[in-house]
């Protein structure tokens, strides 16, 4: 099976390159895509959150992993891809929890958005409370280590 789909809208920030870490100064617009109409954006500022599904378009099929050790540090143990949230994986996705902060027309401005400028986005949807996790969040000591520079 072959699952085709359209970019809704596009990154627009000062970041060119994937670097890991220093995320939180970067502002990001997403401007709608032209075949999409600006009432698709009617009420997204009574949110103050969004989901941001992005597509990694600068990944290359030879650079998709199924395993491996996070960031090739070789402090950190070996894990598979779906154990981690590394850009380099098989549908070459992503998925962002952003703060939104302005609504003007065909555009949004937000923050927390770890996409590079030019990036695809494949969907927008709010946060609700109700979606979030229930209950304690486990995850692996290294996480913490791997995360403490990128916002």
């Amino acid at each position: 099976m072959e699952i085709t789909l359209r970019p809704i809208a596009f990154v627009k920030n000062s970041r060119s390159t994937p670097i890991d870490d220093n995320w939180k100064e970067i502002i990001t617009d997403i401007e709608l895509a032209e075949h999409i109409p600006t009432e698709a954006f009617e009420s997204i500022s009574q949110f103050s959150h969004l989901e941001i599904i992005y597509f990694f378009d600068k990944v290359k099929n030879e650079d998709i992993v199924f395993s491996g050790r996070p960031r090739g540090n070789p402090d950190y143990p070996l894990v598979g891809i779906f154990g981690q949230r590394k850009k380099d994986r098989p549908n070459t996705i992503g998925l962002a929890t952003v703060e939104l902060l302005e609504h003007k027309g065909r555009t949004i401005k937000v923050k927390f958005l770890d996409a590079i400028d030019g990036t695809p986005i494949i969907d927008i949807k709010p946060v609700f409370r109700e979606f979030e996790p229930q209950g304690h969040i486990k995850q692996p000591i290294w996480v913490a280590d791997l995360m403490k520079n990128y916002w």
